[in-house]
């Protein structure tokens, strides 16, 4: 398997952003309204297929009131 492949399969879900909207009853519709951006890129980051900057992730925590690494798969 080449070495780029395995990089991009483990980076595959680095975020739990729809499993919190889910959980928090919002939708994606509404947070691309609250933090100003296109309902496309909101989109993306709940499917993992774009990652939110920092500042975006920290913009979506308060928001919904979370922690900002309930946002983010853990790492171990």
């Amino acid at each position: 398997m080449p070495f780029s492949f395995v990089i991009l399969e483990s980076m595959k879900d680095l975020n739990r952003i729809k499993e919190v909207l889910v959980s928090k009853k919002v939708t994606q519709v509404w947070l691309a309204s609250e933090i100003g951006k296109n309902i496309n890129t909101v989109s993306a980051w709940s499917t993992n297929r774009r990652q939110p900057s920092l500042e975006d992730l920290y913009r979506i925590s308060v928001l919904l009131d979370v922690d900002i690494r309930e946002l983010l798969n853990p790492t171990k």
